[in-house]
């Protein structure tokens, strides 16, 4: 890498908004400055069996270093995921046994696929686990090696400690022991890969102190490691990004559909959503920059929101995903069936109200559509049902029903994938009928 893509590197993440802070910014250009490759982690603790979109911060700007030509490595935190963090937390989090870490470091290793390239040839990624290190070091060892190196005077005053203690809850000696593991995993990954920069969210700052300290004072006061934090992502109120209603927007398709992710952020607030196309795709400046401008001068037309649930949908699912999440969303505004998958088509029926219906109620002659409409609760009787449909309001399957034919009847003929029966009222009032 040259002087100069190194500085392009630098001023790239700096104008992407990736820098809340770094322990010497200066010392880390002219590291990058030489050409040669650096090594950088970031950790995620398994505490559950999906990563959520709270975590791509930390993959992608992992994945913008290895893109760059650095060697990336990924920390999942066996060891410190039985312990708990307490950044962020204003409560003692529940520990997890080893079988349920283990269990969550095999689900998201696939997660961790998606974004950084394991099988690069010249810098490929790597996945470690801290457990590998930890967990045989003795209590004593680790007082006596890691322990002496820290005065209680500065964890006490570390922010994440602070703000604990100053509640009502407190902290445990556990928790309170955070900081002395995360250090450590630092040093490891020093002495065995050369790793001379860690990064991690602004709420990390503490933690990353602790490590680049601890190296130092193992290793030499001349020995180079660096601590990068990016600002944690909120809302423009200040709420946490990546919850939703019905809880967290999970990288694992299993509990978060792809339609459901792409819909989290082409629903992204105007205020935000230049902001997060910076942040959260591989954009080009000369790509992002036309969006913004497009988005100043029009919202309303969501380019740069369809921009961003593209790009994010792509990267965390993959092209096909995305193409069924694109599909299910136009079938939501009106766009004929057709060749549709089932699954696509699910995806789109956990969207809306689904009503059960026996089989036999579509026997000859048929379930009266304006019946139909109000078992929905698409009308409120069967009168405005038929007004509905004379109007040209009723949709069966998103295909308008005969204004003419207000008494017409459903069949069996009419079933998607043999069990369903999509209805629309208007534009935007769907419901299913789940036949069984």
């Amino acid at each position: 890498m040259s002087a100069t893509t190194a500085t392009d590197f630098l001023d790239d993440l700096q104008w992407r908004g990736l820098l809340a802070d770094c322990t010497d910014l200066a010392g880390l250009r002219a590291r990058l400055a030489t050409g040669q490759p650096i090594t950088v982690y970031c950790g995620f603790d398994p505490t559950g069996d999906s990563l959520h979109v709270g975590h791509l911060m930390g993959q992608l700007t992992l994945a913008r270093f290895q893109r760059a030509g650095h060697h990336a490595i990924a920390l999942a935190g066996g060891a410190t995921g039985m312990v708990g963090d307490p950044s962020g937390r204003s409560s003692e989090r529940n520990l997890l046994t080893r079988e349920q870490l283990a269990h969550n470091i095999a689900c998201i290793k696939a997660q961790l696929s998606r974004l950084l390239d394991f099988g690069a040839a010249a810098n490929p990624a790597r996945l470690v686990d801290n457990a590998d290190w930890i967990a045989p070091f003795s209590f004593l060892d680790f007082l006596r090696d890691v322990g002496k190196h820290f005065s209680l005077n500065v964890m006490l005053a570390k922010d994440s400690v602070r703000s604990r203690m100053e509640g009502d809850g407190g902290i445990s000696y556990t928790e309170f022991s955070y900081q002395l593991l995360q250090a450590y995993d630092f040093l490891h990954l020093r002495q065995t890969f050369g790793c001379e920069l860690q990064i991690g969210g602004s709420d990390q700052w503490g933690n990353l102190t602790a490590g680049t300290d601890l190296i130092r004072k193992k290793l030499g006061h001349d020995t180079s490691a660096w601590g990068w934090t990016f600002p944690l992502i909120t809302k423009s109120d200040g709420t946490k990004f990546g919850k939703t209603a019905s809880g967290a927007v999970w990288l694992d398709p299993q509990k978060t559909s792809p339609y459901k992710l792409y819909q989290f952020f082409v629903n992204t607030e105007d205020a935000k959503v230049c902001e997060y196309l910076r942040k959260f795709t591989f954009l080009s400046r000369a790509e992002i920059e036309p969006l913004e401008a497009a988005h100043a001068a029009n919202p309303g037309a969501r380019e740069a929101h369809r921009a961003l649930a593209r790009e994010v949908t792509k990267l965390v699912h993959g092209e096909a995903a995305l193409e069924a999440a694109l599909r299910a969303s136009q079938i939501l505004f009106g766009a004929e069936i057709g060749d549709t998958s089932e699954a696509t088509f699910l995806d789109v029926a956990g969207e809306i109200p689904t009503v059960d219906l026996p089989r036999e109620r579509l026997a000859a002659p048929g379930l009266p559509l304006t019946e139909a409409l109000v078992l929905a609760a698409l009308e409120t009787s069967k009168g405005n049902a038929r007004k509905s449909i004379e109007a040209g309001g009723a949709y069966v399957n998103n295909v308008k029903s005969d204004p003419a034919q207000p008494a017409r009847a459903l069949t069996e003929s009419e079933l998607l994938f043999g069990k369903y029966i999509l209805l629309r009222k208007g534009k935007k009032s769907y419901a299913v009928l789940r036949v069984g």
